[in-house]
């Protein structure tokens, strides 16, 4: 095991330390999931409206975050931000306003593509039906659009915890900046370190994320 560096992974709390990274990483992004749900319901109901105005900032505010990588963000957040307007921000709630940014964005647009994939007929058969507004949405638009938003929202979620570990760049202490903090106090009593931290780390990821991306697949099957 010392010639894989797997020992440090034993040596005192190191890995309890790892394992209060990880949370650290899974809670930035469960807030941000969380909220750019929310905020991305709303607006990807909006982005499918007939207003000019809307769908003109929407679709900048899309540009922005496809064009702009989120380590700029987290710069220009937790660095440019508390220069120009002389606030005090945490690390981690730069973190949180960055993948909520980006996630908000993500969930409007997979919510719009869901909402405009449904056919146009489909609105038309109910309304010719009786059916009021309310009525349609509720029974027909929402179950369809949920079937195909379901899956991809899921994948979105484990993208934003993987994306977490660029919070590291920021000074947050999640799982990556702990596993580099452990190989720098060790790199002498162990030298290859390097290889057993990470992959650790690999496998801390595989089992936060596979869970997940298999509940997707299930969706998936269940409603193909």
């Amino acid at each position: 095991m010392q010639a894989l560096g797997i020992d440090v992974l034993f040596k005192g709390i190191n890995m309890q330390r790892l394992l209060g990274g990880l949370w650290i990483s899974l809670r930035i992004s469960l807030i941000a999931v969380v909220i750019s749900i929310v905020l991305g319901l709303a607006l990807g109901v909006l982005m499918t409206g007939d207003n000019p105005v809307i769908k003109a900032v929407t679709r900048v505010y899309l540009e922005i975050v496809r064009v702009m990588p989120q380590m700029v963000l987290l710069f220009i957040v937790f660095f440019g931000t508390t220069r120009v307007f002389g606030w005090n921000i945490e690390a981690e709630t730069a973190s949180i306003i960055v993948f909520t940014f980006w996630g908000t964005a993500e969930m409007a647009d997979l919510v719009r593509g869901a909402l405009i994939s449904i056919p146009r007929h489909q609105y038309e058969s109910a309304a010719a039906l009786g059916m009021e507004e309310g009525q349609i949405y509720r029974r027909i638009i929402i179950p369809q659009t949920l079937r195909r938003l379901i899956p991809l929202s899921i994948n979105l979620v484990t993208r934003m915890i993987k994306t977490t570990s660029l919070a590291m760049m920021i000074g947050v202490v999640e799982v990556l900046k702990v596993g580099q903090q452990i190989i720098e106090a060790n790199r002498k009593s162990s030298p290859h370190a390097a290889f057993g931290v990470y992959a650790c780390v690999f496998l801390l990821y595989f089992a936060a994320c596979w869970p997940i991306s298999m509940f997707s697949r299930y969706l998936e099957r269940k409603w193909s």
